[in-house]
Formats: structure tokens, C-alpha cells, sequence
């Protein structure tokens, strides 16, 4: 008879676990960045003498875990341009940040109500492995759409705590590469950050569990290896390709 798996034993030592969503748990940050590329080509198109939005490399630079507005202004600035902040009642377009977040938001909104968003499965094999353990778990997002994705994918009971954008705005609480919603994560499940684990795919996530002193640091790479590098420098202490790595035959 085979082995009921257990955690890898880089886990062993934690007693708490706070994941990333957007692909960490729930296979959308394609989604996120396909959107983010329409509504930024069309600021540079305006802007003139840019080239496109890279819906790879310019997406985990400068978009990939932080806040809606956060990321628009990195990324916008990395290309020269400045907008104004506008209001969040602008309607989606191209002349202020809150614009183009609206706009971005109408398209990420769109693909989801056609599409619908998968859960990567060697994550949920890992939370049921942790749940099994007795592991307290969270799930953290900058997105407002975090909780909403989580309970559609079936997988939101596997967590006792989910704090995504809308509690992030309630409670005032900064983007990543910021600890704060990653602390706020392991407060809600009463357990030390020296004593939690983080596992982030985004760069500013991860060096955002560096910062807030949390005892393992789970960098995940879904580029075949091409970011695992930047995770480690960022302040990864594990890389996988997968989170289900994080899981061992049982044997010993």
C-alpha cells in the first residue's frame, strides 16, 4: 500500500501557511495579465513610441502582486509616464490610473464570468495534505476578487483566514512588496510569522515575506525555470515549479 503523503521537510518546522492566490492557488494570473495588457497597450498607443505590454516579463516586474493602482503606476513608470491618479469613479480609459485600473477590472471581469478560473491541483493536494496535518492556512490577494474566486474553485473551507483586497482597503493595509496583509494573514490564525511559511510567485510577494521575518519563504516558479534566479535574490529560501513538491511520499 502506498504512503499517505506528508509535508516536505522544509514545512515541518512551521506551524501556519499563507499562500498567495493568483497562481499559487487558483490558475488566474494569465488572466490578470492578458487584462492588464489590453488596458495598458492602449495608454501606450496614446503615449506613442512604446512598445507593448509583456504579459510575462513586464507583468512579474512591475504588476504581478501588488495592488491595482500600485501596479499600474510601477509599470506605467517604468515606461516614462506619470498619469494622474484621477478618482475612483472614472470611468475605464486611458487618462488616469483609476481609469486604467477600471478598465483592467471590466476585462478581468469579463473573461471570468466566460472562462471561469481553474485551481492549480498540486496546491489543493498540498492544502489537504496540511489540513490532514492539522496546519493552520490562509490565503492572501491583492485582488478583491480573491475570496469570490476561491469559494467558486470549491477550495475557500480549505482556509481559516483570507485576507484580499477588499479587506486590504478596509483595513488600510499597504501592497506588496509591504508584509502588512501577509502579517495580517498569520494574525488572523494566531501564529507568529517566525513560525509561518509564505508561498508567493510574485517577486514583490516574496520579498515581502522576507521583510515581515516569516520562517520559510516558498518561491513558486511557473516559468520553467527561467525565475527561479530573481525568487532566491528576491528572498526565496525554497523554489519549486509547483507547490505539490512540497510533498513527500509519506515513506520518511
Amino acid at each position: 500500500m502506498t504512503a499517505a503523503p506528508s509535508p516536505a521537510a522544509c514545512l515541518r518546522s512551521v506551524r501556519a501557511v499563507v499562500f498567495d492566490t493568483d497562481g499559487v492557488i487558483t490558475d488566474s494570473a494569465q488572466v490578470h495579465a492578458a487584462a492588464w495588457k489590453d488596458a495598458f497597450d492602449a495608454c501606450l498607443a496614446v503615449a506613442g513610441g512604446q512598445r507593448p505590454f509583456d504579459p510575462a516579463d513586464d507583468y512579474r516586474h512591475y504588476v504581478d502582486g501588488r495592488s491595482r493602482l500600485d501596479g499600474a503606476a510601477t509599470f506605467l513608470a517604468s515606461r516614462g509616464l506619470d498619469l494622474p491618479l484621477g478618482d475612483p469613479a472614472d470611468a475605464p480609459g486611458t487618462a488616469t490610473l483609476w481609469a486604467v485600473a477600471a478598465r483592467k477590472e471590466e476585462l478581468f471581469t469579463a473573461s471570468l464570468r466566460t472562462h471561469g478560473i481553474a485551481t492549480w491541483p498540486g496546491t489543493v493536494r498540498l492544502l489537504h495534505v496540511l489540513r490532514r496535518e492539522r496546519v493552520r492556512c490562509a490565503a492572501v490577494s491583492a485582488s478583491r476578487h480573491a475570496t469570490e474566486l476561491l469559494s467558486a474553485a470549491g477550495v475557500r473551507d480549505l482556509f481559516q483566514a483570507v485576507v484580499d483586497g477588499n479587506e486590504a482597503s478596509r483595513l488600510g493595509l499597504p501592497g506588496k512588496p509591504d508584509p502588512a496583509l501577509f502579517v495580517e494573514a498569520a494574525r488572523r490564525l494566531g501564529v507568529p510569522a517566525r513560525d509561518t511559511a509564505v508561498v508567493e510567485d510574485a517577486l514583490a510577494g516574496v520579498e515581502a515575506g522576507r521583510r515581515g521575518g516569516f520562517g520559510l519563504v516558498v518561491g513558486v516558479d511557473r516559468t520553467a525555470g527561467q525565475g527561479a534566479a530573481e525568487l532566491r535574490r528576491r528572498g526565496a529560501d525554497v523554489v519549486v515549479s509547483d507547490p505539490g513538491e512540497l510533498l513527500t511520499s509519506g515513506e520518511g
